[in-house]
Parts: structure tokens; sequence; C-alpha cells
């Protein structure tokens, strides 16, 4: 498999706040969302524990838009896209920072009424035709913010 690789995330899980939507300076609409995801398991008593894992996504252009719009906290959502790590300096200890994220690429409802996803029967996908006609929504590597630099403070103040 020499050449060959993959960088794919597939997850279900609840939002554990609303979802926070900004633009950057060129008008291209972000969000950033928390999502959980849960596990269950014996312990070595024989005991059963819940784990939650938090997940950080970020949603670009129209899936900003539809998270924005449709997504509410503790609504159940399907996310598939990719990991990246971005880093910054901290102005105020002076170290590099890193944050692994996934970057969506699909976004589908799956609450149903009044579960805060907004009606459940609408799913927005970046390659399908329910989130924004025929067009792929996918965030063109072009893009500088979201393809090769790092989001400064200055363009998203999460």
């Amino acid at each position: 498999m020499a050449g060959k690789s993959l960088n794919r995330v597939m997850l279900i899980g609840n939002l554990g706040k609303d979802p926070e939507v900004k633009f950057t300076p060129s008008g291209t609409a972000v969000a950033k969302i928390a999502l959980a995801t849960n596990e269950r398991f014996k312990d070595k008593n024989g005991e059963w524990q819940d784990r939650t894992e938090w997940h950080n996504v970020v949603l670009w252009q129209r899936l900003a838009e539809i998270a924005g719009e449709y997504l509410k906290k503790g609504g159940k959502v399907y996310i598939e896209g990719r990991l990246q790590t971005r880093s910054w300096d901290d102005k105020q200890t002076n170290q590099k920072k890193y944050m692994t994220e996934v970057v969506a690429s699909d976004l589908i409802l799956l609450g149903g009424r009044g579960e805060g996803a907004g009606g459940g029967d609408f799913a927005g996908s970046s390659r399908g035709a329910a989130a924004g006609g025929n067009t792929d929504q996918r965030t063109p590597e072009a893009e500088p913010a979201a393809a090769s630099s790092p989001i400064s403070d200055e363009d998203i103040p999460f």
C-alpha cells in the first residue's frame, strides 16, 4: 500500500452546546461544534462504566450555515470528515499550542422533532443535493484559512 493513505472520521453523537457560527474576513461561514460520543463497557470488576469522548468539529461554507440553522444543544447528528491538527502561538504563555479537530465534509441530522435537531427530516451533505444543489460544497484546497494556514484569533474569535 505504498503511497496510499486514508484520513476519514465518522461520528454519531450529541451536541454539547449550540453551534458557534462566525465568518472569515472574506465572508466564508465557519461553525464550531462540540460533539459527545458515549461508550459503555464493563470494568475489571464487572461493573458497567460510561465514558464520554468530546470531539471538536469544524464545518465550513454551506455546512456551517446548516449547522447554525438546524443544530441545537442535545441534538443527535452524524458527522463525516477528516482529522486536521492546527497550531498557533499562545500570546500569554509564548508556547506553541496544538488542536486536533474534525473538519466535516458531511452532516446528517438524526434527531426527531423536539430533539434539538430542528426537525429531523433534513439531511445536509457537502456532496449531496440536500445541502445546496448539485454543487460540491467541500472546502476548496485554495481556501488558505481552511486548507493550509491555521486560523488566527483575529479571523475567528471563538
